[in-house]
């Protein structure tokens, strides 16, 4: 469930005359005004969206939880939420040659944005579609319980860890890790923040792009 941010641009009135202002809001040019609106630096309005939105994925990939699942069974626990031991990847049971990271990527590659046409007061409004959690929990499934996020379960906590036995084995899923029979070692799984706050944080980020802007 996607929920549009709405940003209010305005045009530099002292750049432009009331009836050029009448002129434009007139034609409704929306796909001109995309091609033609600057930033206060006088970055086109359209690349700081689209670097943003690449800046956005490249912080995606370098979280540690990102870059652990990404790593497959051979991976480092550098998250530390397995206390060091084994890692993500097998202790969750993908299977191998998996890439659940995928999914994410793809939802995150599709914020998009929409620009409103321009008013006689030199207004219009920029809205910005951009992956919410559900959605990202979505296609984030357990593989042992599809109605589970793995991607949620990072926040709220994974059961299982003291029967974890990471190994190579024919019959690991994963080609990383096992599960035992009954408890082999203490340790408890330890949330971290990893989507959510993700979220919130690029919301933030994209609600705080240039307000000001002008006319190529």
């Amino acid at each position: 469930m996607r929920i549009p941010l709405n940003i209010k641009y305005k045009v530099n009135p002292a750049e432009l005359k009331s009836e050029i202002l009448q002129s434009m809001a007139k034609k409704n040019t929306v796909k001109t005004f995309e091609r033609n609106l600057k930033v206060q630096k006088g970055e086109l309005l359209v690349r700081k969206f689209e670097r943003a939105k690449d800046e956005m994925i490249k912080d995606f990939l370098s979280l540690k939880v990102t870059q652990e699942i990404a790593g497959g069974p051979g991976a480092l626990n550098m998250s530390g939420t397995l206390g060091g031991y084994g890692n993500l990847f097998s202790f969750i049971g993908f299977d191998m040659g998996d890439n659940p990271i995928d999914p994410i990527i793809k939802l995150l590659s599709q914020t998009k944005y929409r620009l409103s046409s321009m008013n006689t007061r030199g207004e219009m409004t920029m809205s910005i579609e951009l992956p919410s959690k559900e959605d990202i929990f979505a296609v984030t499934p357990l593989p042992w319980a599809p109605g589970l996020s793995w991607a949620q379960r990072i926040e709220i906590g994974l059961s299982g860890l003291g029967m974890y036995l990471n190994t190579t084995s024919d019959k690991s899923r994963s080609g990383g890790g096992v599960q035992a029979e009954h408890q082999i070692r203490a340790g408890k799984f330890s949330n971290t923040p990893y989507i959510s706050a993700f979220i919130n944080k690029w919301r933030n980020k994209f609600q705080k792009l240039d307000k000001n802007i002008s006319l190529k």
